[in-house]
């Protein structure tokens, strides 16, 4: 993902003014570096591990933050009472893909409308590349919730793939009596996620508060 947002950034404008990785940001030691001193946003994709500690200190440096991270949620609550002390702004989203976004609102959409009938039951499948560490995705985590909220109070069952080098599949299924109803969402190149996060990147510039998708796209 470094790589892709790095190819990207001049599309949108973006000076990159350092890359941090496990060789150069070993228990964020690099966050302390002065080349980031005129830094306006810094763009989070790392491990659960260490998110935590990336954006607490980005934070405490008035840097917002654009984190595509999964597999941290137990910490959320943490790092929201960080970013309000802080000041800064931050954008969190499971998926930064353009097409997701709009997809779990179609999702949150087909949910309210299964949502009482009762012989309907709904599942989620996802698919991603063998070196995912993460099951099941931040996506369909997030969709699960979209579903619930928007109304759909029954079970949905999850079952996650991880194969080869997909970038990523989504599918919300409703299966009835007598027919079945399903929404697939197909990555067909990770440079979908760079951009968004590159967008989101730009629309926090200079905002405040903790933000998803949703608002950079006002969906």
């Amino acid at each position: 993902m470094g790589k892709a947002i790095d190819d990207l950034s001049d599309d949108y404008g973006c000076e990159v003014v350092e890359r941090l990785d496990i060789h150069n940001n070993p228990d964020g030691q690099g966050l302390d570096a002065s080349t980031l001193d005129n830094v306006d946003v810094a763009i989070e994709f790392s491990l659960a591990s260490s998110v935590v500690t990336n954006v607490t200190k980005l934070a405490t440096r008035g840097i917002n933050v654009v984190i595509g991270t999964t597999g941290w949620d137990e910490h959320e609550t943490t790092l929201r009472k960080v970013v309000e002390e802080s000041g800064v702004g931050v954008v969190h989203a499971a998926n930064f893909s353009l097409g997701v976004n709009i997809f779990k609102a179609i999702v949150a959409r087909s949910a309210q409308l299964f949502a009482e009938q009762e012989d309907f039951g709904a599942w989620i499948h996802e698919g991603h590349h063998a070196e995912k560490k993460d099951a099941p995705s931040g996506t369909a985590s997030a969709l699960e919730e979209d579903m619930h909220q928007a109304g759909y109070k029954r079970d949905i069952d999850i079952s996650c793939t991880r194969a080869g080098k997909m970038p990523g599949i989504h599918t919300v299924g409703y299966d009835g009596p007598f027919d079945t109803i399903t929404l697939t969402h197909t990555a067909r190149d990770r440079s979908t996620f760079a951009r968004g996060a590159l967008e989101a990147a730009r629309w926090v510039q200079g905002k405040h508060g903790w933000f998803t998708m949703r608002d950079v796209l006002e969906l």
